[in-house]
């Protein structure tokens, strides 16, 4: 339908009430895809971090068995001086050198008993670590694997609706250029501020759509003759008449089941 000014109150109801259908439709395959992008990228969050955290403390394992091989080595240090010290001992000239060695000696057995007292800091350290990694491992392990699924039913719903979605977002598009500018400008803003996204519903049992407040008589009646734009005094949706609606809504539907 191409855009018009000439067009008549009851053209431009029917091309308001295909957008909406068009819409309407967009969004129920947007609620059938629900929570899961979010899911899966919350859960590509969590696996990233605790990837991360694995990591961190296996470099922290690392950093602390090269910790205790320095202070391994310290102590073979040591005990080489205490050795040269101890021989040393052997040949000295008077007590005064005797026990300056002596000194030395009583010196290195305390880095060694500071180093192994280190040693076995490091290892407790380690054994806390490693207990971590066994539950960080386990967690991520488990996240993976809900990720995977999650994963798993997005691709499905996506296979199965991403070329319909595509399909109807340039229909919306064509569709919405149709309209006069002015009735567009009311279609999105009027759909913006209701929480279902309907911003064109036809009259049921004397309603509007969603509504509790029965339209008067000489309403429904303007309404049904499609010779002007009315909304709906309490929600401010466009209303059109259940005939029309249903016209429409099968000619839609049609169209629709060509492109799912």
């Amino acid at each position: 339908m191409a855009k018009n000014k000439e067009m008549s109150v009851e053209d431009k109801l029917r091309a308001l009430y295909d957008l909406q259908l068009i819409d309407s439709r967009i969004d129920e395959i947007k609620n059938l895809r629900g929570e899961l992008p979010m899911e899966v990228e919350d859960l590509e969050d969590e696996v990233a971090g605790l990837s991360t955290r694995l990591a961190k403390l296996q470099e922290d394992i690392r950093t602390l068995n090269s910790e205790i091989a320095a202070k391994k080595n310290a102590i073979e240090e040591a005990k080489a001086l205490m050795k040269k010290y101890a021989e040393q001992q052997k040949n000295v000239r008077n007590s005064r050198e005797f026990n300056s060695l002596t000194k030395e000696i009583e010196f290195q057995e305390l880095e060694i008993q500071l180093a192994e007292k280190h040693i076995r800091e490091f290892k407790v350290k380690i054994e806390h670590k490693n207990e971590s990694i066994e539950q960080t491992t386990e967690k991520l392990n488990g996240r993976k694997e809900h990720l995977e699924h999650k994963k798993g039913e997005l691709q499905n719903i996506l296979a199965e609706t991403e070329k319909e979605e595509k399909e109807l977002i340039k229909l919306s598009e064509k569709y919405g250029t149709d309209i006069e500018e002015r009735l567009f400008t009311a279609y999105k803003r009027i759909r913006s501020s209701v929480k279902n996204g309907l911003a064109v519903v036809p009259i049921h049992r004397g309603a509007s759509g969603g509504s509790f407040f029965t339209l008067p008589p000489q309403v429904q009646v303007e309404i049904a003759s499609r010779k002007r734009i009315t909304t709906d005094e309490h929600s401010g949706r466009i209303l059109v008449d259940p005939v029309l609606a249903e016209e429409e809504t099968e000619k839609m539907q049609s169209l629709f089941d060509k492109l799912s």
